[in-house]
């Protein structure tokens, strides 16, 4: 019996403190606030309109920049869409088949109040975002340097027919993720972290 209650307190902890990362991570901070920017220019420079910067794809991405830098989901097969079982998300190994594209789209309706299908980039550095000395830019520029993920991030080819309204920027550790959504935010926009 003690041990039972064990695993409950435990397991009460752990998803306590996924709880708490999600609050965390409705705000922005400054790095993630110029990469914003910089997305948005880089959109305007190809004549795009800005997207507005959404409070639910926030949560959603630094929660799964912070799942990919703590649990490592990202192992064997699967790739840096994937993610573990240790928060209050489903687990998926995303595979370079796209098997399990749903699995990673249905995210920010999991665990957020965005009602839609996300699409995410995502980008691993040797430095933290702490060491880096510009995480914002070197993530655009390996984005840009990338056809499948530049073409996500201008709206071209498969994603041409897609209407951004949401965007939702997460940092943490070595990696960095970027959300889009088409469906507008019912919480609204992320706010600046003190």
């Amino acid at each position: 019996m003690r041990k039972i209650l064990l695993i409950a307190f435990m397991l009460v902890l752990s998803l306590a403190s996924a709880q708490d990362l999600l609050n965390d991570q409705a705000c922005v901070t400054d790095d993630e606030y110029r990469l914003y920017i910089l997305i948005n220019e880089y959109r305007a420079e190809k004549g795009l309109p800005e997207i507005a910067l959404s409070a639910s794809l926030c949560i959603v991405a630094g929660a799964h920049a912070w799942d990919l830098q703590i649990n490592q989901p990202d192992g064997g097969n699967c790739n840096m869409h994937s993610w573990s079982d240790q928060g209050p998300w489903s687990a998926c190994c995303y595979t370079e088949d796209h098997e399990q594209a749903d699995c990673v789209w249905a995210k920010p309706g999991e665990f957020t109040s965005y009602d839609g299908f996300g699409y995410e980039v995502a980008y691993f550095s040797s430095k933290t975002v702490r060491e880096h000395d510009d995480m914002a830019s070197s993530a655009l520029d390996g984005w840009k340097g990338s056809p499948g993920h530049n073409h996500m991030l201008i709206n071209k080819y498969a994603w041409k027919r897609m209407k951004w309204n949401a965007i939702g920027i997460g940092m943490y550790g070595n990696y960095t993720v970027v959300w889009f959504g088409e469906n507008n935010d019912p919480a609204g926009k992320a706010m600046m972290c003190p």
